[in-house]
């Protein structure tokens, strides 16, 4: 996911020139080349790598979309739910990952009235991904490294400090953390907030003390892995896995025993079947069949340092007792030097938490030639698709495809594009599940530079951004990313630790005035319903509500609420620094419902505009021409931030 090429020397795009670092060999070397027109993301910081429906369809659907059928319409009754609990005790609401409340105090009728109650600096400068948690009277805040961990007493003015824990966090996890220093966040489980620390390590902490109960190594900052992801707690496990497919890792998902931190099971995302868990008798995978899937569908060995990384979601379906995650990009980024279909890269795999066995796996990318990691969420619906009932698993993934896949066999169901813009494969052949490539779009050393692939290498939608669902309209909502990118990849060595890419790949905007939006999107058809354009891309995750109400912040630094029916803008409110978090909503001791959200501008946005960190005289990079003044709008914060009415 960089601009990186021979001897790991990164290009930074600026409207008059590029930047070069030479990581070759320390210190830094920063030199002036040529100008060369786009940007691609840079990941360097000082001293190192651093850190639903549109107005009833009976009229017509704004903006100028055709609206679902009648059918579709009718099967979109409300169904009939629990009484929400107001809390949000795990990072996507519930176990499907639909970041849905069931609250509804604030609606598309009074949402204009929402203004901040309260506001608190984390003290932390930098990408404020993931969400805050909200137990019974008590909120709990997750930084950025150094990750550490706020509880705020909800019941008191001031929402006052009941306690900080301060982890010590190596500092050499910020050379390995490729995409800022981020996390995204924490679980509450049996009265303990689990969540994972940048160098390699989770914790276990008492909800009511703070004091450290567990602490648990579980991934090698000496290979490359650091660990941004939130943990998915499922009865006694704790589910882990780690960053890293730059430097080559060998993917996997891992198990801890929630009381006392201990490793109960690893299972690897690509290799031998014996190492994946992949048994004869369980793993069942859609469209292929045999043993070693995972090892012959690489170069000999190259399954060892093939990346497949987890550094995004996990959701769980009780009924069926699997565990829904994504892995990450294939290494090296030349993907010439691994022919096959590299799976289980780029994958969606579902396990059985108890002992990790894999049950089926499906590749949306096969023979990574782009970067387009499949670590975004996986919601868990049950929708009606051509008339039948699903049980449905949706996936906005970087490729700009939206997938509707049958979560229990994992067979694609529908697949289509959910962004302007998508060039490398033509669509996704249902009958096989495989995407029928473009010729023209496909990359390697031998090729040269490639032009004008679309989406860009950080993806139609970012996977560090979750989309919603509201089983009242039965659409999803979602931030999307305007770009497209040229691509130039060079042959790499692998050198245990370092980053194990070789890639060029300056950005580009996409077609029209915009390079971000929010969108509602039916699943069922594979259709748009609505769009709100952004001009910077869009880096939230979303947010929707019983109300009808849908929450997003943007990179230039707003915080909206919009109408989820027809994505009418209901509220605005700036700030202080740019969103690249996921709003949550609760309901406050008073009884009053509440929104919250993180303001930190960081990420790969952060890592790749410049002069948005004020402390920082060593950033001497320009901004990329294509989002050139983000910097007249935002810069580098730490704040939290609650709304109400």
């Amino acid at each position: 996911m960089a601009n990186i090429t021979g001897r790991f020397a990164l290009h930074l795009q600026s409207p008059d020139a590029r930047w070069h670092v030479d990581l070759a060999t320390p210190p830094l070397e920063y030199r002036r080349a040529p100008q060369d027109n786009g940007g691609g993301l840079p990941w360097i910081r000082r001293h190192a790598m651093r850190n639903v429906y549109a107005a009833l369809m009976a009229v017509f659907v704004p903006f100028g979309l055709t609206g679902p059928s009648a059918d579709i319409a009718q099967a979109a009754s409300p169904p009939k739910t629990a009484a929400d609990d107001g809390q949000w005790s795990m990072p996507a609401k519930d176990y499907s990952a639909t970041r849905y409340s069931g609250l509804t105090q604030i609606t598309a009728q009074n949402a204009h009235s929402l203004h901040p109650v309260w506001t608190f600096s984390t003290g932390v400068l930098g990408g404020h991904e993931g969400q805050p948690l909200v137990v019974k009277d008590t909120m709990y805040v997750v930084t950025p490294w150094p990750n550490a961990l706020y509880a705020f007493d909800l019941t008191k003015e001031g929402y006052p400090l009941r306690w900080k824990y301060r982890p010590d966090v190596s500092a050499n996890a910020i050379g390995i953390g490729f995409t800022d220093s981020v996390n995204r966040g924490a679980f509450f489980a049996e009265g303990r907030i689990i969540y994972n620390l940048l160098d390699g390590h989770t914790v276990a902490i008492d909800a009511r003390s703070g004091k450290e109960i567990w602490k648990t190594r579980i991934a090698d900052l000496a290979v490359g892995e650091s660990t941004t992801m939130a943990p998915l707690v499922v009865k006694n496990l704790v589910i882990v896995g780690a960053s890293g497919g730059e430097f080559g890792i060998y993917g996997w998902l891992k198990a801890l025993d929630l009381a006392s931190g201990r490793l109960l099971w690893t299972a690897h995302n690509i290799g031998p079947d014996a190492d994946m868990l992949a048994r004869p008798d369980s793993f069942k995978p859609p469209y292929d069949s045999g043993a070693d899937l995972g090892a012959r569908s690489w170069p000999a060995g190259g399954w060892k340092t093939g990346g497949a990384p987890v550094w995004g979601w996990i959701s769980y379906d009780p009924e069926l007792d699997l565990i829904y995650y994504g892995t990450g990009n294939a290494a090296p980024y030349n993907p010439e030097q691994r022919p096959g279909d590299n799976k289980w890269t780029n994958s969606v795999l579902a396990r059985r938490p108890g002992d990790g066995a894999l049950v089926w796996a499906y590749q949306f990318t096969p023979h990574d030639n782009w970067d387009y990691d499949a670590t975004g969420a996986m919601i868990l619906a049950d929708l009606t698709v051509a008339g039948k009932p699903l049980k449905a698993l949706v996936h906005f993934d970087k490729n700009g495809f939206a997938y509707t896949l049958d979560r229990t066999t994992g067979r694609v169901v529908v697949a289509t594009p959910f962004v302007p813009a998508v060039n490398w494969a033509k669509s996704v052949d249902l009958a096989t599940g495989r995407p029928v490539l473009e010729p023209a779009t496909q990359t390697g050393a031998s090729k040269g530079a490639v032009r004008h692939i679309c989406p860009f290498l950080e993806g139609a939608v970012s996977p560090s951004s979750p989309a919603a669902y509201s089983p009242r309209l039965h659409l999803f909502f979602t931030a999307t990313n305007n770009m497209c990118m040229d691509y130039k990849t060079s042959r790499a060595s692998y050198l245990k630790g370092t980053p194990y890419m070789g890639v060029d790949a300056p950005y580009t905007a996409g077609p029209g005035s915009h390079l971000g939006s929010f969108i509602a999107w039916d699943a069922a058809t594979g259709r748009k319903v609505w769009e709100d354009k952004e001009p910077y891309w869009n880096w939230s995750g979303a947010l929707v509500t019983a109300g009808d109400v849908a929450f997003y912040g943007t990179l230039d630094g707003w915080f909206k609420s919009v109408d989820a029916r027809t994505g009418r803008l209901l509220s605005k409110f700036k700030v202080g620094s740019g969103v690249v978090g996921n709003p949550i909503t609760y309901r406050g001791p008073d009884g009053k419902q509440y929104v919250a959200l993180y303001a930190g501008y960081g990420g790969d946005p952060g890592l790749l505009t410049g002069d948005v960190s004020a402390d920082d005289p060593a950033d001497v990079r320009l901004p990329a021409d294509y989002m050139k003044d983000i910097a007249r709008h935002t810069s580098k914060g730490g704040l939290v931030w609650i709304f109400g009415l």
